[in-house]
């Protein structure tokens, strides 16, 4: 792969809106109000996905006949994709023209295939996969199955290359304003161009579609943003994992709230917690302490609520009693999870979607009376813990986050191929 990345014709159109404002799932019936009892005692969790199996190897193809008109229009869009942030010199232009000029279809066919699915595939899931995309667990199913090669036979058979890979673009309106930021900076200075192109990538990594409804946590960012419509309807201040407890990227289903929880401590905290006032021992059948527990009252680490988000690593959003925290200027304070400012208003809003008939009165009763209650929102909701570094405004001007994690130049090094991961030609769905 290449070293060199040069912009050609820059083919864009400006975004409508400038930051993290853009599925349903069946609906499901609310949990009645009752009282939740502790939760036994559990195994630790741990913070990689289970393993799986290895899938076999899926069969091979030969590769179709491409009418020349086909490979034609593929060889066009490969020479504007600078506009996405990406080089067109990764996909074998040259290759491609010499195949043509061959009059081998056998060639032309080989030569186009690769062409194809490289691009496809980068389009859809990102050009940076791999380890460079440090603590990511996200899903991305927009080439899952048999798609790509249903994609594939579509362009030879029908033609309509640049419309088949237009179609795999993100749609969020952010994507958009990157790639029109990328137009005006391209005079600008290679460090700002490099950001905007590494963090259009991070946005192919993400389904396409977000959802109707959904909410987004941007790490560097320090916000919650709840959206619905493609519009922004609720978003309030965050507080994020330390450097020394980073929160993951993910995607989780959010199915509802607990309201006056019990803290779970993490092995990670049980010296700064053991034997203090305020933490109940949980003690296995010899006796000995296997864990710490906090119950629910003012003290209360989690506040005065936390969201249901199963997920492997633990992670989810939630209240505080420390609410001060919201006002610092870096708010990189957690352990990982996602402390959440006015989260109350926000499970208010989601428990009565929907017909839910969990409302702001129920809410206030159950914490008046300090039981331990899950109330189950109508949808689920999905949440995406995201880290975009750079955000951009429809006049192209940038707006930068503090990389605190130190992820950009990973990413960066590994879209540019001078040193970071290599990656497989083509993939399906990922989740690291």
């Amino acid at each position: 792969m290449s070293t060199r990345f040069f912009l050609t014709t820059l083919l864009v159109t400006a975004a409508a809106v400038p930051a993290f404002a853009q599925v349903a799932a069946p609906p499901v019936a609310p949990a009645p109000l009752t009282p939740v009892a502790p939760p036994p005692a559990g195994t630790a969790v741990s913070a990689q996905p289970d393993a799986l199996a290895p899938a076999p190897a899926p069969v091979e193809l030969p590769p179709p006949a491409w009418p020349i008109p086909a490979a034609q229009e593929l060889a066009a869009y490969v020479r504007t994709v600078g506009s996405e942030g990406l080089d067109p010199r990764d996909y074998g232009p040259d290759r491609l023209d010499a195949a043509l000029r061959s009059g081998n279809p056998q060639l032309l066919a080989e030569a186009a295939t690769r062409t194809f699915k490289q691009l496809a595939s980068d389009l859809a899931l990102g050009h940076v996969r791999g380890s460079a995309r440090h603590q990511w667990f996200v899903t991305d199913p927009d080439l899952a199955g048999d798609r790509l090669q249903q994609l594939l036979m579509q362009a030879v058979t029908r033609g309509g290359v640049a419309e088949i890979m237009r179609g795999l673009l993100p749609t969020h309106p952010q994507y958009g304003a990157l790639r029109h930021a990328l137009t005006v900076e391209q005079a600008g200075g290679a460090a700002a161009v490099g950001k905007i192109r590494l963090n259009m990538d991070r946005w192919r990594w993400l389904p396409r579609d977000l959802g109707q409804r959904y909410i987004i946590v941007n790490v560097p960012g320090e916000h919650a943003t709840l959206v619905e419509n493609a519009q922004t309807r609720w978003k309030h201040r965050a507080i994020a994992g330390a450097v020394k407890t980073p929160t993951p990227q993910l995607s989780v289903n959010a199915t509802g709230v607990i309201l006056n929880p019990w803290w779970e401590v993490p092995k990670s905290l049980t010296g700064e917690v053991a034997g203090k006032r305020g933490y109940v021992a949980v003690r296995g059948k010899d006796g000995k302490v296997q864990r710490w527990r906090q119950p629910p009252g003012p003290g209360n680490a989690l506040g005065k609520i936390k969201f249901v988000m199963q997920n492997p690593h633990a992670i989810y959003l939630h209240d505080t009693n420390n609410r001060s925290l919201f006002d610092a200027r870096a708010r990189f304070l957690s352990h990982g999870c996602i402390r959440t400012e006015n989260i109350l208003d926000l499970a208010a809003e989601l428990l009565s979607d929907d017909g839910g008939e969990f409302n702001q009165a129920k809410i206030d009763e159950v914490l008046a009376s300090g039981k331990t209650v899950q109330a189950n929102f109508v949808r689920p909701v999905p949440v995406y813990i995201v880290y975009f570094s750079t955000a951009a405004l429809t006049d192209g001007q940038l707006v930068q986050y503090n990389d605190l994690y130190k992820r950009d130049g990973r990413v960066l090094a590994a879209l540019n191929d001078t040193g970071g991961p290599t990656k497989p030609a083509t993939k399906t769905a990922s989740s690291n």
